[in-house]
C-alpha cells in the first residue's frame, strides 16, 4: 500500500517567494522549497549532510524509496527558530552595499551565523571588482552573458553565460566584469566568498 503525502503545510511556514529573492538558512533550519522554483543554493557543506526528515516519496537511483534520517535531524534542529526569528533574520536581508555608474551592489546574506558572504551586483556598464584575498564564486542570475577580466590584461577576458559558475582566485586582485552586449537590460551576478574574518580565523587556528 503507498503512503499518504506529508501534510507539511500543517507544520511548516510557507513564504511566497519571487525571481531573486533570498532566503537565508542557517544549519539546524527545517526548510523545503515548493514545487515550480529555481534555486540557485550556496551552501558551505561540501563534507556534511541534509539530514532529511521526508522525501516527497523520491526514489533512488535503485528504484526504492531514499533514506530519511528522523533521529540525525531531530538532534540537529534548532528549535528557536520560531515565525518571528525567521521574517526578522532569514527573509528579505538584502541591503545596498555600493554604486557607481552603471552598477550598484547589494548584500543578500547570508545569515551572521553562517561565514560565506553573498553579493549581488546589478549592472549594465563595466563594474569594477576586487578579491580581497578570498576567492571568489561567480554565477549569473540575470541577462544573457557578461564578461570577466583584468584591466591590467592579468589574464584572458572570459565570457560567464546565465546560470553558468566561475571562480576567481584570490591571487586576481583587481578585476571586472562587463555586459556581453552593450546598452541592453540590468545584468545581475551573485558572488560568494568567505567573510575575511572567518578567513583569518581559519588561517590562525592553522598555524603552528
Amino acid at each position: 500500500a503507498g503512503t499518504a503525502p506529508f501534510p507539511a503545510d500543517l507544520y511548516a511556514n510557507r513564504w511566497p517567494v519571487q525571481k531573486h529573492d533570498h532566503v537565508s538558512i542557517p544549519a539546524g533550519t527545517v526548510h523545503c522549497s515548493g514545487a515550480g522554483c529555481m534555486v540557485l543554493e550556496i551552501s558551505a557543506t561540501p563534507y556534511l549532510f541534509t539530514f532529511k526528515l521526508w522525501d516527497w516519496d523520491r526514489m533512488g537511483l535503485d528504484g526504492r524509496p531514499r533514506p530519511i534520517h528522523l533521529e540525525h535531524g531531530l538532534a540537529n534542529l534548532q528549535w528557536a527558530r520560531s515565525t518571528a526569528w525567521t521574517a526578522e533574520n532569514l527573509i528579505g536581508q538584502i541591503a545596498q552595499t555600493g554604486a557607481g555608474p552603471g552598477w550598484r551592489e547589494e548584500r543578500t546574506g547570508l545569515h551572521p551565523l553562517e561565514f560565506i558572504e553573498t553579493r549581488r551586483l546589478w549592472f549594465t556598464a563595466p563594474a569594477p571588482r576586487h578579491t580581497r584575498g578570498t576567492v571568489h564564486v561567480l554565477c549569473l542570475v540575470e541577462g544573457d552573458a557578461a564578461f570577466v577580466e583584468s584591466p591590467t590584461e592579468a589574464f584572458a577576458p572570459f565570457r560567464l553565460g546565465y546560470a553558468e559558475v566561475a571562480i576567481v582566485p584570490a591571487a586576481v586582485g583587481t578585476y571586472r566584469v562587463r555586459p556581453a552586449r552593450p546598452a541592453g537590460a540590468p545584468l545581475a551576478l551573485l558572488t560568494a566568498y568567505v567573510r575575511r574574518e572567518a578567513a583569518a580565523a581559519e588561517a590562525a587556528r592553522r598555524e603552528p
